[in-house]
């Protein structure tokens, strides 16, 4: 072997994630973790016993490749009973190992080397990654934020995006980094360029139930024209706060339900024999469970958001997930988010990411930092008291 890098051309962009790095430097400097996105609470009780009782009657082994039956009833009974979607449990609904697999093994699965995927960015850091790995070519469409700090895209950017070699739109709604929620009219136009270009549409919706009051998620395929072109990805570990369980699903029409089972029965082929069960309880919780996490984010989100005001950082207003985006200029003129996020620690002891991982073209974010909201109170509250020492 004369090349010092062994890796394949494709990934040798792509090194340690951004998260494992800040993990490690929370970890090292005792530093509050607003990096990686996980909750520091348990999920619903009922779901949690119900994986132990799945445990204790042996669901320890293979399941089915597809998923249990009870769960891939109950994710098509979820799409039909939040968005009005008729699935077809046994050919339209596929389980994963979380919605990263999903999205990986989509992408694998529709695309050829040399494809085109629009992606808007930022984005979430294996799109990227995924799309390389399938031998195709990710190009961005810009979410930068207006006048109100709202993030958004230029229409005739989305144009310019999409050419003879474009197969697949990658969407992101809710949207992680920003917090985005895509409006009505920007679905709309997203639909229709997908419907006149004869594109797929990729769609990641794992944070469907964290939306805050004052907006609405509208899922792609519940569009005109657009459920038998669009792939759906979910997943439980947002909504269920189980997010160590790795279960995720893709529905859709079946050819293209079948395209992503022929790459995913090739990575995990099964996991997460005894979650499945749980999850299958927790998708058949009743209303107020759902319509209780958006208003409690949203909360948690402001508590952060008043605190990283009061720093001196820019805040961008989210509108949904567990994510807050700060501009850091007022803070460090240079605009320099890694460097910000890397002494945050010694400066205040709080872990950020830096949202420059997140674009195709860093320069774009260079001067964002994202932080997580989906902590208990009393964590918020320790983090907001130690920012604070960024204001004097």
């Amino acid at each position: 072997m004369t090349d010092t890098d062994p890796r394949a051309a494709r990934l040798r962009g792509f090194g340690t994630t951004v998260f494992a790095e800040m993990s490690a430097l929370a970890a090292s400097t005792g530093a509050v973790n607003l990096g990686q996105g996980f909750p520091d609470t348990d999920g619903p009780s009922e779901v949690l016993e119900a994986a132990v009782a799945a445990i204790r009657d042996g669901a320890n082994q293979y399941p089915p490749g597809d998923g249990i039956p009870s769960l891939r009833r109950a994710i098509a009974e979820h799409q039909r009973r939040f968005y009005g979607l008729d699935l077809d449990p046994d050919s339209e609904v596929l389980v994963t190992t979380g919605a990263t697999e999903a999205i990986a093994a989509a992408l694998l699965g529709l695309l050829d080397p040399g494809d085109e995927v629009v992606v808007f960015e930022p984005m979430f850091d294996t799109y990227a990654a995924g799309v390389a790995m399938a031998g195709a070519v990710v190009v961005p469409v810009l979410l930068a934020p207006d006048a109100q700090g709202r993030f958004r895209f230029d229409p005739d950017e989305l144009t310019a995006a999409v050419g003879p070699r474009t197969r697949v739109i990658l969407l992101n709604t809710p949207h992680n980094p920003t917090g985005k929620v895509f409006t009505a009219d920007e679905m709309d136009l997203l639909a229709e360029t997908a419907r006149r270009h004869d594109l797929i549409v990729i769609t990641d919706e794992v944070y469907e139930h964290l939306v805050f009051p004052g907006h609405r998620h509208v899922p792609m395929a519940t569009l005109p024209g657009m459920a038998e072109r669009t792939l759906t990805i979910s997943s439980a570990g947002k909504t269920f706060r189980t997010t160590g369980w790795k279960i995720g699903w893709v529905t859709g029409p079946t050819p293209l339900v079948t395209a992503v089972r022929t790459a995913k029965q090739y990575l995990t082929y099964v996991s997460g024999a005894p979650f499945q069960p749980a999850i299958a309880v927790g998708l058949a919780l009743d209303d107020a469970f759902f319509a209780g996490l958006g208003p409690d984010m949203a909360d948690r989100a402001a508590r952060l958001g008043e605190g990283l005001r009061a720093a001196g950082l820019v805040v961008h207003p989210p509108e949904a997930t567990y994510f807050t985006t700060v501009d850091v200029r007022p803070l460090r003129p240079d605009g320099d988010g890694h460097a910000f996020c890397l002494e945050l620690p010694e400066r205040c002891g709080v872990v950020a990411i830096p949202n420059a991982v997140f674009y195709e073209r860093p320069e774009h974010g260079r001067h964002l930092v994202r932080f997580a909201c989906c902590k208990t109170d009393s964590v918020l509250d320790e983090a907001v008291e130690r920012l604070a020492a960024l204001g004097r």
